[in-house]
């Protein structure tokens, strides 16, 4: 035997063939669900990490991480536009002092104005986006999702477009066809004065995100400038980082080097809802699965009780030999703990098995149960996508300990409440 006793106590009383079945029962049952609870939390949240870095991903593909823009009828250098021609010049120089930003790998000259493409009897609200072409880090960013024609046929003046997949869907549109875009001007006296401009189809892109498929269209950047007015279209930089988690401390950066006219954006604060959407959702879940733990928990608790019933007996005799209650909670609390820890580490074993092998579990039961979990004809991701964050892990797995280790509490103290008169008046 070895000390402390509590210690030894409890996992004698662990490993101990109990005489009452159920108790029995629940001691396993209480293990099965701390495992159960464990490990359905961590592959759970590793799947939702999975769509949030797949989301990001599909929002990044062609969002900038971070975005330098200047405010209406502004040239970046704070005066008035006088000529469609004084900005390019400009934006180079902002482009040269953005690429020697800290954590900025490359930054591109963009414009964007919205229009109405219009094709037969169809029409619909899109962004019209200049870019340059040749460009690497638009070739990086679009390049790989043109499914249809290629980015070279942007040239300057030639008045080709590249269409969203769902908009080449939506208008009947293919390589060739012509499209006709109503874009909203404002005449010198403040008159609305719509331009009509016809481009033809050059391309067809996907990128599996409805908000960039039915919306954008890309042209060449002066094309795009020269659609209106000065004023009408809105021109900024793209910026593109070395680490798009670190795109926020980056926009600090550049709003404290560039120009206070400037306005500097990053992808977080663009698409705040989405991803705070997700936080929801995966706080929700996590409270949810973790009341699998809970009601494990509550089985440790009736199954203490039970053991310290059935043990008053052994209780008495430790206390009549100089026991204190401190060393009885103890040998309660030891056996407890060690239930719900098995059950944790088993949990968490499990959990990282099944989220570090989804991509080949989900193909085997598909193809074993003949059927499709994301139909590709209703979901732009088809497969389960799995990101194992080893903190969510550490998190559940002390949550769970938390849990058994609370649930060992009051057991304890009724086992240390035993009057060792009382236990043995009858035996």
């Amino acid at each position: 035997m070895f000390h402390p006793l509590s210690i030894y106590v409890g996992l004698r009383y662990v490993r101990a063939r109990s005489t009452r079945f159920f108790v029995s029962f629940i001691t396993w049952a209480s293990l099965i669900g701390v495992c159960v609870g464990v490990a359905a939390l961590i592959v759970i949240l590793s799947v939702m990490n999975g769509f949030e870095g797949e989301l990001r991903d599909r929002l990044l593909s062609l969002s900038a991480p971070v975005r330098v823009t200047a405010p209406a009828n502004t040239a970046p250098g704070g005066a008035a536009l006088a000529a469609e021609s004084s900005a390019p010049p400009q934006w180079a120089h902002i482009a040269q002092l953005a690429r020697a930003t800290a954590g900025v790998s490359d930054a591109a000259a963009y414009a964007e104005v919205q229009a109405l493409a219009v094709h037969g009897p169809e029409m619909v609200p899109v962004l019209l986006r200049g870019i340059e072409p040749d460009d690497p880090a638009t070739i990086a960013e679009l390049g790989h999702n043109v499914v249809q024609g290629r980015l070279a046929d942007l040239a300057s003046g030639a008045g080709g477009a590249i269409v969203g997949e769902v908009i080449a869907e939506r208008l009947g549109l293919s390589p060739g066809d012509a499209l006709t875009l109503l874009v909203p001007t404002v005449a010198a006296d403040g008159t609305p004065v719509p331009r009509l401009r016809e481009l033809h189809v050059a391309g067809v892109f996907e990128v599996g995100l409805q908000d960039h498929d039915a919306t954008l269209i890309f042209a060449n950047l002066a094309d795009v400038r020269g659609l209106g007015p000065p004023g009408t279209v809105s021109e900024g930089l793209r910026v593109r980082v070395q680490d798009v988690l670190a795109a926020p401390q980056v926009a600090a950066r550049l709003r404290a080097q560039l120009p206070s006219s400037l306005e500097v954006s990053d992808w977080t604060r663009d698409n705040a809802n989405y991803f705070r959407a997700i936080r929801i959702e995966k706080t929700m879940m996590s409270l949810i699965l973790l009341l699998i733990v809970a009601v494990a928990a509550f089985n440790i608790v009736a199954m203490l009780v039970m053991v310290v019933t059935d043990k008053r007996t052994d209780i008495a005799i430790m206390r009549t030999f100089g026991a204190a209650p401190g060393a009885v909670m103890g040998v309660f609390i030891t056996q407890g703990l060690v239930i719900g820890w098995l059950g944790v580490a088993f949990g968490a074993v499990l959990g990282l098995l099944l989220a570090l092998h989804v991509d080949a579990i989900v193909p085997f039961l598909e193809h074993t149960f003949r059927f499709h979990i994301m139909d590709a004809e209703v979901y732009y991701i088809t497969a389960i996508p799995s990101e194992v964050h080893w903190g969510n892990v550490a998190a559940i797995a002390l949550a769970a300990l938390a849990l058994t280790a609370l649930a060992t509490i009051y057991p304890a103290i009724r086992a240390a409440r035993t009057a060792p008169a009382e236990a043995l008046r009858y035996e």
